[in-house]
């Protein structure tokens, strides 16, 4: 990042979208700064097409990116929807949702926030690594996806590029612990 570019964050999101936790990722990583006052990373929003997302209230949120940005992303995060809840839809990928993955340059970090852990663990990326999500779906979790390491007892987790979070809130902590890693203490705790 010592090259002045800004460190892309794409957000991928879903129907059913829990709104709090995409405004999560926005406040806390478009506020993050430099010494100078500018800012160190830009957020953008996808989805597997453009247009409006439903979410788990009575607004939709207008996404205005397809999958393709994906490609530019140093960071992608998912976050939770509604379908993470409903048994008979755990543990299913979406098809478009795997595709929009494949997207994702080598090397990019991946994280989720609350229950998007169950996508990243359905698309295989939490085989053999450590990993949280909601307390309610710990165990779930761990049944579904053996080959993830899940630990109930965190607030998040950070294995080798691949994080997650145990709830909506702790999306904060995760949030401020990769801006932490790539920027220090100083301008997380900013």
């Amino acid at each position: 990042m010592g090259d002045g570019k800004r460190h892309q964050v794409v957000v991928l999101v879903r129907a059913g979208l829990i709104p709090m936790e995409l405004g999560i990722v926005h406040r806390m990583f478009t506020t993050a700064t430099g010494a100078d006052g500018r800012p160190l990373y830009t957020v953008r929003t996808c989805a597997t097409a453009p247009g409006v997302v439903s979410t788990d209230t009575d607004i939709g949120i207008q996404v205005p990116h397809g999958p393709e940005i994906l490609r530019e992303a140093d960071t992608v995060v998912v976050p939770a929807a509604v379908e993470d809840y409903l048994p008979q839809d755990r543990g299913r990928l979406d098809p478009e949702i795997r595709r929009a993955l494949s997207r994702v340059p080598e090397g990019a970090r991946l994280a989720s926030i609350c229950t998007g852990a169950f996508v990243l663990a359905a698309a295989g990326y939490l085989d053999g690594r450590r990993a949280t999500t909601h307390w309610k779906s710990c165990a779930e979790l761990a049944a579904l996806y053996p080959e993830a390491d899940v630990d109930p007892g965190v607030l998040y987790t950070d294995d080798d590029g691949v994080l997650t979070s145990a709830g909506v809130a702790a999306g904060v902590d995760l949030c401020l612990h990769m801006i932490r890693g790539d920027h220090g203490a100083e301008v997380a705790n900013a």
